[in-house]
């Protein structure tokens, strides 16, 4: 039994796994491997300058005896903002300056080992990085239960429960000292955090029409200290057998957060998707 592959997944990275499902695949045969790429691009010339890109990338395999997926996604953007003139720790005017505004990527993976076509065993891991989030990078990996709780012609709801570990920065940020003339400004590295966690994921499919499809994903890691949550839905209208238009949005909520910071990130996106793989 091959169950070593779900401990590898906690131990390694998560993009060395496509590798190993498809190894394990007889030469021939149907691998059973689908995925999608997303773009999008928005860009701004003139009386305002901005730079906005977002790509995603999924990969998923199936067969009678493993259910596998891997994600990519990554976020960047740039405009023009007013940033502070500070002269001995006070703000004497502004200026205008082209400044990268979101740096965010996410990447991780999944292996399921199936007891039936319903349930499974899971390994997962993750890596979150945010330049402008609460915490600067986040580690997870966890072990647990799977279930299909409905799948029929146009619905697919299944969960995901079970206990992990979560590594994770909190973003630096600045304190400033106004008793003092003049006021001292000072730079806060938080330490690093760890924790047992308890993780559970709840993924949603439904077909709307025969080329419009809905999909939502929420994701709860939930330790002592911090609660990471995370949503996404998105509705993708088919234009080919490959090619679909995407909108969605995704909110990322900490319970914990430094200065500076908010507990909700929101992101909207409108992406061109490609579709490929096995049906």
């Amino acid at each position: 039994m091959k169950l070593s592959r779900i401990a590898a997944l906690a131990a390694v990275s998560a993009l060395c796994l496509p590798a190993l499902a498809l190894a394990d695949t007889p030469a021939g045969s149907n691998s059973g491997w689908s995925g999608s790429g997303e773009f999008g691009l928005a860009n701004a010339t003139g009386n305002t300058k901005s730079l906005n890109a977002d790509a995603k990338l999924k990969l998923a395999y199936e067969d009678d005896i493993w259910k596998d997926a891997f994600f990519l996604d990554a976020n960047r953007a740039k405009s023009n903002v007013k940033v502070p003139i500070v002269q001995d720790g006070v703000t004497v005017g502004e200026s205008n300056s082209y400044e990268t505004t979101a740096n965010h990527y996410d990447l991780g993976g999944s292996v399921g080992y199936k007891f039936n076509p319903r349930a499974y065993l899971i390994g997962a891991a993750r890596y979150d990085h945010d330049d402008f989030a609460p915490n600067r990078w986040q580690e997870v990996a966890s072990i647990g239960f799977g279930y299909i709780l409905l799948k029929d012609a146009r619905n697919e709801l299944s969960v995901e429960a079970g206990p992990g570990y979560k590594r994770y920065q909190p973003q630096t940020y600045t304190v400033v000292d106004t008793t003092v003339t003049p006021p001292v400004v000072t730079t806060v590295v938080p330490p690093k955090q760890n924790e047992a966690i308890g993780r559970a994921l709840v993924n949603y499919k439904l077909a709307l029409t025969d080329s419009t499809s809905l999909q939502e994903t929420l994701l709860a890691e939930v330790g002592s200290e911090n609660k990471y949550y995370q949503n996404d839905v998105g509705v993708a209208v088919a234009m080919t057998k490959t090619l679909a238009l995407k909108v969605a949005y995704e909110n990322r909520y900490n319970s914990n957060i430094v200065p500076g910071t908010k507990h909700m990130d929101s992101l909207f996106t409108t992406n061109l998707v490609y579709n490929f793989g096995a049906k």
